[in-house]
């Protein structure tokens, strides 16, 4: 604990964004470049060195934060480097992706803003990179097993890396013709640029995981022949069966699913396409769902040049503060956030129908109207209460051009025939099923992730890699030596 009253005489000071007019004009990332160092080695003086520090508990990776934070204050970057790895494969990752349940369960944060931990680890990996910190760390010896890991998401990504580090060859499949699951395809880049995720394959290559891209495992390759050629297998492939909007209307041309949407802005920032097909240029766009993927909608059609663009949440708008009732410390809170994206729409007024920002809180569709071509036109909808019931007189319309759905996802897409090929167990709701040690029905076969946990945050999906990791070695080896933050059953705290 550098400063024992850093948290008392230090305010909480975020990574600056850039200014809205300046960053909606380019797909760059939000925040000020290089505005973080100067202020993240105080920020972390705010740390408390807690005797029970419930940040851990909050992360699923058991992030060493208040140790990082110790050394960042001392500016000690090489070692608080290696604490931040000893627990994350990809920290440059979650320090920009990740929500932080860290930070709210952060003992400061009972009665004060918490500790910027977020901020605190992204800067850690950055430096990282630029000191050389992260070398390549290939194994000394080849254990003669062979792992194919599907899917090169972040649990993907994890469980393949940890893997090939500990002596066995691994080959990743991916069907898409790059690397990164939706971290590639579906984040925006000004969320993330590729570039980061671009220098961690390098170093999974050096270290020698084999990479094929542009095969579907159950098109490409049969499934039972993958599993044929390998001692293991981990089904990695996210939850990508997108859920559906059953209402009048809803076959209209121009109503399209976010992740319909999103790679091909992503495809024009790779250099694929000079302009996206369902670009959002001068339509009047509506995204329904409120929640990050309906944020990367907006904050894509914003930059795409959209007339005018509305969020509808069935949810009420919440408060600022926690519910200590329904949602105390050290849980995470569902209270109003302001991103970038919504910022970006405020202030630029491209949704004059909103509450606030761009959302259209506590709405819900009823029906898609269009034109005599078959496009939709307009998309109508009701004032809904608590329990999602209908409020009479409070039906209106909006005019709508281009209809995103960002409903979430409920579990691995079929179509590939990869859960049908191999005989998979499915859960009720969609998943995959495994047992406590992440194994699934089929004898060598496990699964991990999304695709059997379902729809989950990127902190869980690393984790899920790392311990699903250990235990394929485990079952290659006899035992492991390899980290197991959670296991299959392990939830986020609730009340």
């Amino acid at each position: 604990m550098a400063d024992p009253k850093g948290f008392m005489t230090t305010p909480r000071q975020e990574w600056p964004r850039r200014p809205v007019e300046e960053r909606v004009g380019d797909w760059k990332e939000i925040y000020v470049p290089g505005a973080l160092l100067p202020i993240i080695s105080k920020q972390a003086d705010r740390c408390m060195d807690c005797g029970i520090p419930f940040c851990h508990d909050a992360c699923p990776l058991g992030n060493l934060i208040p140790e990082w934070n110790d050394l960042v204050s001392r500016e000690d970057w090489r070692a608080a480097s290696d604490r931040l790895h000893a627990t994350n494969n990809f920290p440059e990752f979650t320090g920009r992706l990740c929500p932080a349940p860290c930070e709210a369960g952060c003992v400061l944060a009972i009665n004060q803003p918490a500790v910027t931990i977020k901020n605190v680890e992204c800067a850690i990996a950055d430096r990282a990179w630029e000191e050389g910190f992260t070398s390549p760390r290939p194994p000394d010896r080849l254990s003669g097993k062979t792992v194919a890991v599907i899917g090169s998401g972040p649990t993907g990504l994890a469980a393949a890396q940890q893997l090939t580090r500990a002596g066995h060859t691994v080959a990743l499949y991916e069907k898409n013709d790059r690397l990164g699951g939706l971290m590639r395809y579906g984040i925006p880049e000004f969320k993330m640029e590729k570039h980061h995720l671009d220098r961690r394959l390098e170093q999974m290559r050096v270290e020698g995981t084999k990479f094929r891209t542009s095969t579907t495992v159950g098109r490409d390759v049969g499934a039972a022949e993958l599993r044929a050629r390998y001692d293991a297998v981990v089904i990695a492939t996210g939850a990508t069966a997108w859920r559906e909007l059953p209402v009048p209307g809803r076959e209209l041309a121009g109503i399209h699913q976010a992740m319909e949407y999103l790679p091909l802005a992503n495809r024009v920032c790779e250099g694929d396409l000079e302009t996206s097909p369902l670009s959002a240029a001068g339509k009047h766009v509506v995204i329904v769902g409120g929640g990050d993927t309906g944020a990367d909608c907006l904050g894509t059609t914003v930059r795409e040049g959209a007339a005018s663009v509305t969020q509808l949440d069935i949810y009420a708008q919440p408060g600022t503060e926690r519910d200590e009732d329904t949602e105390p410390w050290p849980t995470y809170p569902k209270i109003y956030r302001l991103s970038g994206a919504h910022e970006e729409a405020r202030d630029l007024r491209k949704a004059p129908a909103a509450d606030a920002d761009a959302r259209l809180f506590a709405a819900s569709t009823l029906r898609f109207t269009g034109d005599a071509d078959g496009h939709v036109r307009s998309l109508h909808l009701v004032e809904v209460d608590a329990q999602r019931r209908p409020l009479p007189g409070t039906d209106r319309s909006l005019p709508a051009d281009l209809v995103l759905l960002a409903l979430g996802f409920t579990g691995p897409d079929r179509e590939d025939g990869l859960v049908d090929q191999l005989g998979l167990t499915m859960e009720p709701r969609g998943t995959i099923a495994r047992d406590a040690g992440f194994a699934t029905n089929v004898p060598g076969v496990f699964a991990a992730g999304d695709a059997a946990r379902g729809q989950s945050l990127i902190v869980w999906a690393i984790a899920e890699g790392r311990a699903v990791a250990a235990a394929v070695d485990c079952h290659l080896t006899g035992s492991s030596r390899l980290p197991a933050p959670i296991g299959p059953y392990d939830r986020p705290m609730r009340v």
